[in-house]
């Protein structure tokens, strides 16, 4: 086996940044753009200054959201889970390889897939960090390979209901580290949505946020998001700058840590990403997916992917696929 690799040869250096001023609601949009779930806030002189993630985004949406209610702003009804959830989905049959999975979550850049038996019961959801836990053990270890049933996690705090809310949703990814959630029906797999689902909602971004922001602004206060289980401060907001709503206590590494102890990190907190820093100053990123592809290669899998998948047909006219 190689030696350790360290941080600094798996970062990633060519990073999406935000400026502490730039708008909260223009964050978003970056994070949508880019197509990434985060970025960091950095200063001029690369300062790091905090992490705005997805989960920033829902406490922003879910803010503006309950003051357009309470100040009586007109809205149109939100969505529900029927309406917007992704619908042909990837899945996996509880006896597939479990590293079989892991290289298919790679292969498809996916950080979780559902575990569905053949009459597309919800038997859990097979993750990143499960995936993770598993070649981590399988390097330092030598686990034996095994089927990926016995690694689902089988947690129904992550299944709602075709009735659940576009704004339930958000708060439940608010109060939750899951990326996404499935849908369930009698206990059947019918659906799945993602954080992103959620912020690519017309009815979020263009509804409830566009139009009130400014008369929502000049009364709100002001959540602070920097624990990573959800706001516990309240004062004024002076303005919609991005510093105000991004997590300023989010995990960080240096250069210098080893591999296992990444993984670690990641496996003992909530986090996707890790900035890497110097002397204060953002030199890099790591995320969940970089430590999975570094120590797959350790162990030097060479599995097919394809083998014992099932695919969940669309149940509506909805043709698009969706890995977010």
């Amino acid at each position: 086996m190689e030696s350790p690799r360290l941080a600094q040869d798996i970062m990633v250096e060519k990073l999406v940044t935000l400026n502490p001023d730039q708008d909260v609601f223009e964050s978003i949009k970056s994070l949508l753009k880019h197509k990434i779930t985060g970025a960091p806030v950095v200063g001029g002189d690369r300062s790091y200054l905090g992490m705005f993630s997805e989960k920033c985004c829902m406490s922003v949406l879910t803010l503006i959201a309950r003051l357009a209610s309470e100040r009586g702003y007109p809205s149109a009804t939100p969505p529900t889970a029927s309406q917007f959830m992704a619908t042909k989905l990837v899945t996996l049959d509880p006896r597939t390889d479990v590293f079989e999975a892991i290289a298919y979550l790679l292969k498809h850049h996916v950080s979780g897939v559902p575990v569905i038996d053949a009459d597309r019961n919800f038997l859990g959801v097979f993750s990143e960090k499960t995936s993770m836990r598993v070649l981590v053990d399988a390097a330092y270890e030598n686990m034996p390979t095994t089927e990926v049933g016995a690694f689902k996690n089988p947690d129904r705090g992550r299944t709602i209901s075709e009735q659940t809310t576009l704004l339930e949703c958000a708060q439940i990814f608010l109060d939750t580290p899951y990326r996404r959630l499935c849908v369930l029906k009698d206990g059947k797999l019918v659906g799945q949505i993602s954080r992103r689902d959620v912020l690519l909602n017309e009815n979020i971004l263009s509804g409830i946020v566009h139009d009130r922001r400014e008369a929502l602004i000049a009364e709100s206060r002001q959540v602070d998001l920097s624990e990573a289980e959800g706001p516990t401060e309240h004062g004024p907001l002076p303005s919609t700058a991005v510093h105000n709503f991004s997590d300023k206590k989010a995990r960080t590494i240096t250069a210098d840590l080893d591999l296992l102890g990444i993984a670690q990190v990641f496996l003992t907190t909530p986090y996707r990403r890790l900035p890497v820093l110097h002397d204060g100053k953002l030199i890099g990123q790591i995320s969940r997916r970089d430590v999975l592809l570094a120590t797959n290669r350790l162990i030097q899998i060479a599995p097919e992917p394809e083998k014992a998948m099932l695919y969940l047909s669309s149940i509506s006219d909805r043709q698009e696929t969706r890995f977010a």
